[in-house]
């Protein structure tokens, strides 16, 4: 969710082997894809708001008053929802040392559990769910995972930043960041993602497979993320890296069928 700088990782990265395909490997689910049927379930892996509170980049101001699950799809559906609130009618949200005027209440989800992905080559986390997301300038949906004890590692699982796109980001730095954009069809449909995370032969290093709708997009890599512990945020932002003014009417972010796997 950083506003990301698309500059290429070094290219030592990409001559990194990925695995041995000899490894065998459990798996495990961590959240199953029922967490969004009831709310017993969501407790049990869920939290509202980010991790670290209500605010962050943007002009939406976190509460779980946003946060709504419908469990008539058999497995649930999880639905995050922006509302216009009057001007002057929250205090300022502060990031990076600038205030922030809130226009916005929003919803966000972070899970309970923290991911690390450990040094066995191949081991790591599969992260996929069905998403119906906004594209329209001014919102700013996204499913990401981020640094538990500092910044980075971020990878951005799936983001769409107002530009009718969607996009899929690894940070190592700031400045040394992979994003690639591109096209996102018919949004008002649920389409599939899933993002494949493993750790590299090297038993420091990650590879991040992202696919579309069952095709695979590109891998990228993140240097050094092996042993760091991640969060995982599902959270419907506004305005921000995705343009201004925002919509004035509900803006809807929806999940459903999402599941997380480990592989040890």
């Amino acid at each position: 969710m950083k506003p990301p700088n698309p500059r290429t990782l070094p290219l030592l990265l990409l001559a990194i082997p990925l695995f041995s395909s000899a490894q065998t490997l459990k798996k495990t689910t961590i959240i199953p894809q029922t967490s969004f049927q009831n709310q017993s379930i969501f407790s049990a892996h869920w939290d509202p708001n980010y991790p670290w509170g209500t605010d962050h980049n943007g002009a939406a101001r976190m509460a779980a008053s946003q946060i709504k699950l419908d469990p008539t799809n058999g497995n649930g559906t999880l639905t995050l929802t922006a509302k216009r609130v009057p001007a002057g009618s929250q205090k300022p949200a502060s990031h990076g040392g600038k205030q922030i005027n809130i226009r916005y209440l929003s919803g966000t989800v972070s899970a309970k559990q923290h991911f690390t992905v450990g040094s066995v080559p191949g081991s790591g986390f599969d992260f996929g769910g069905e998403f119906r997301a906004p594209v329209g300038r001014g919102t700013w949906p996204a499913f990401w995972v981020t640094g538990v004890k500092g910044w980075p590692p971020e990878i951005d699982l799936a983001e769409w930043k107002g530009s009718g796109k969607i996009s899929f980001n690894t940070f190592n730095t700031s400045s040394q960041v992979r994003a690639r954009d591109v096209a996102y069809p018919s949004p008002e449909k649920f389409h599939s993602i899933l993002v494949q995370v493993r750790a590299l032969a090297n038993g420091k290093d990650v590879s991040a497979k992202f696919l579309l709708d069952g095709a695979v997009i590109e891998t990228q890599y993140g240097k050094g993320f092996v042993g760091q512990g991640m969060y995982l945020i599902i959270d419907l932002q506004m305005e921000g890296s995705s343009g201004s003014p925002g919509p004035e009417q509900d803006t809807l972010f929806q999940v459903r069928n999402l599941e997380v796997s480990s592989y040890n």
